[in-house]
């Protein structure tokens, strides 16, 4: 597999205080009462819509403005309250220098994933960043990777998704691409057995070993790295 899609929150950062205090802004903003922990755990993987309405109950136009109001804060300073996730650089720099072409794969908007890319110097790993719009177009994991994956021209038996949730999962499966679960992030017990993952791994170090260990990368010349 030499096209490797990854998730970005909750599998190359730590995206829980923006994610879930820009959750709370929006949620007072509409007059509805704060979250639980569990609650703003399970906000971190699927798009906003989603959230709002199936996790929050409510109505079409109510999530709307809801997204509205998250963005509103997000924008100004939620992105900013990130961390990576221990082993992401070292990951993707030894993927990168075994010849795999990286591309990220988020349900997050594409300007505020390559913002925090940036922001943490990673953006020159990805060949390509795919993520959804902010008129809601490419709203599924599954259109996401698929429409990076005709960017790429990259066949589906020749590709894996790396993510945390189902969500990356079901993406995968509805791509024709093998799955690889890390429990870096917000899965809960059992959630991404249950979804059919291919692969289940403790951490991104984990990851880089998987990959590297394949012969493709063990034959892929002097700069490969070895585990």
């Amino acid at each position: 597999m030499n096209y490797l899609f990854f998730d970005l929150d909750g599998t190359l950062t730590e995206p829980y205080e923006g994610i879930s205090r820009s959750f709370i802004y929006a949620l007072e903003a509409c007059g509805k009462p704060r979250p639980s922990e569990r609650e703003l755990r399970l906000c971190i993987g699927p798009p906003l819509y989603d959230s709002f309405t199936g996790l929050f109950g409510m109505t079409g136009e109510e999530a709307k403005y809801a997204i509205q109001k998250y963005r509103e804060r997000y924008h100004v300073v939620g992105w900013t309250e990130n961390e990576l996730i221990p082993g992401a650089e070292e990951c993707l720099r030894a993927l990168s220098a075994c010849g795999k072409t990286l591309a990220l794969a988020t349900s997050k908007p594409k300007v505020f994933a390559e913002r925090i890319l940036r922001s943490f110097s990673l953006d020159g790993y990805f060949t390509y960043i795919a993520g959804c719009g902010l008129d809601g177009s490419l709203n599924t994991k599954a259109e996401v990777l698929a429409h990076a994956m005709r960017e790429l021209g990259a066949p589906p038996q020749d590709c894996a998704m790396i993510g945390d949730r189902k969500y990356d999962t079901e993406g995968a499966k509805a791509c024709g691409v093998f799955s690889v679960g890390v429990r870096t992030g917000y899965a809960e017990a059992g959630e991404l057995e249950e979804a059919g993952t291919d692969v289940i791994l403790p951490s991104l170090g984990a990851v880089k070993e998987y990959f590297l260990s394949s012969d493709g990368a063990e034959n892929n010349g002097d700069n490969c790295p070895r585990v």
